[in-house]
């Protein structure tokens, strides 16, 4: 990909919560765009370690052991391993940048949070 990509009018084109969706590849990385509302089952990956970056809105990351919130600009990431879940009082617009494999709600199960794997927005 060699073009410019317009985050907000991507964001604009997701309909759904929990769902992240591919804007970009590289490295064997994704960049994912996801709208969060609510509050993301526990899970953790083995394997990997996830980054969030806030676009709009705020998010949470919840440890068993604290919370981080974070806001437009912010970002967090959650060690390999680690266990946590996601949540946003109000809708938020967040990045994630993860490797491609990587299933969204972790070593969880197979659940309504669980996105199809590798839909490009």
């Amino acid at each position: 990909m060699s073009e410019a990509v317009d985050l907000a009018e991507k964001f604009a084109a997701i309909t759904e919560h929990w769902r992240p969706k591919v804007a970009a590849r590289m490295n064997g990385q994704d960049l994912r765009l996801v709208k969060v509302q609510g509050v993301f089952p526990w899970h953790r990956h083995a394997d990997a370690e996830e980054m969030f970056l806030v676009w709009k809105g705020v998010f949470r990351v919840e440890f068993r052991d604290r919370v981080v919130e974070i806001g437009p600009g912010q970002m967090i990431v959650v060690p390999r391993g680690v266990e946590h879940r996601t949540a946003a009082d109000e809708e938020a617009e967040v990045l994630i940048f993860e490797p491609s494999e990587v299933i969204n709600t972790g070593d969880a199960e197979v659940s309504e949070f669980t996105a199809p794997h590798g839909v490009v927005i």
